[in-house]
């Protein structure tokens, strides 16, 4: 339990220093998610943050 919400704090942590970084540890790059993200992330910081950090926790 408490490893889980170890790596759940990192992964938060990586989305919001990286978004595209963290999703894709969480997802891997075939999937839509890390797509989403990439692209928010090139469009702007702070929409990447958002989606990866939603991507993350839901």
């Amino acid at each position: 339990m408490a490893g889980d919400s170890t790596a759940n704090c990192i992964d938060i942590l990586l989305a919001i220093l990286l978004p595209p970084l963290g999703v894709f540890l969480k997802y891997g790059c075939k999937v839509v998610e890390f797509w989403i993200c990439l692209i928010l992330t090139i469009f702007g910081y702070i929409p990447g943050i958002i989606y990866a950090v939603y991507a993350i926790t839901k």
